[in-house]
């Protein structure tokens, strides 16, 4: 095994662990904002790490590139699309569930 193949293994194997854990957060977290909160932010992270896994692992230049551009993409819409969902859940009514300070339970 080559040191490239060895850096692109441990990136993709790192972006699938924050990929299962957003899963997990997604299930566990309490509240639609937090769920969305732990979503975006794994989701743009495993992108980050798969898809650089990848481009360590590829064959070509071309193919390289061609998924650095897939990550650019990912980079923007990910965010993007988690702030227009809190954004209009927030418009149509859905307040963010606020505990009083000083109060338990």
């Amino acid at each position: 095994m080559t040191l490239m193949e060895v850096i692109g293994s441990v990136l993709i194997i790192a972006g699938s662990f924050f990929g299962v854990v957003g899963a997990i957060g997604l299930l566990r977290f309490p509240d639609f904002y937090t769920r969305i909160h732990a979503a975006g932010v794994t989701d743009s992270l495993c992108a980050i790490l798969v898809l650089g896994g990848l481009m360590f692992l590829s064959s070509s230049w071309l193919i390289a590139v061609k998924l650095l551009m897939v990550l650019f993409f990912l980079l923007f819409t990910t965010p993007t699309a988690s702030y227009a969902l809190a954004r209009s859940a927030l418009k149509e009514g859905f307040n963010p569930p606020v505990k009083s300070p000083g109060r338990e339970g």
